[in-house]
């Protein structure tokens, strides 16, 4: 079995929430700071497939940097192009345990994979 993944934005509430729930429950676990790492075409779409493909819940649809790409967040392809050129409209955290994927909103939610 794959260790659980947090993607994580140390900037985030919910994000360090989701980091503290993991660390409370003594979870196994790798933290991947996506900003300074980001997660390439290929990752991308692999994690929306463990998100029961639902690529449109990956984007942070308010942010002023989504909003002024113009891109069509119902089509796959410009969802995975535009996270992968600019990390920061990613939806965080998740969590992946390397079968199936979870977005942490409420943080709770992530721990549906422990």
């Amino acid at each position: 079995m794959t260790p659980l993944t947090l993607f994580h934005n140390p900037r985030c509430s919910k994000s360090r929430q989701a980091l503290a729930l993991l660390e409370e429950r003594g979870a196994s676990f790798t933290v991947r700071r996506y900003l300074d790492e980001p997660l390439g075409v290929d990752e991308l779409r692999a994690l929306i497939h463990r998100l029961d493909g639902d690529h449109k819940a990956l984007v942070r649809h308010k942010e002023a940097e989504w909003k002024s790409l113009d891109a069509d967040a119902a089509d796959i392809d410009q969802v995975i192009s535009a996270i992968a050129a600019h990390p920061r409209i990613m939806e965080r955290p998740i969590a992946d345990d390397g079968r199936r994927a979870v977005i942490g909103r409420p943080p709770e939610a992530i721990l549906d994979l422990l």
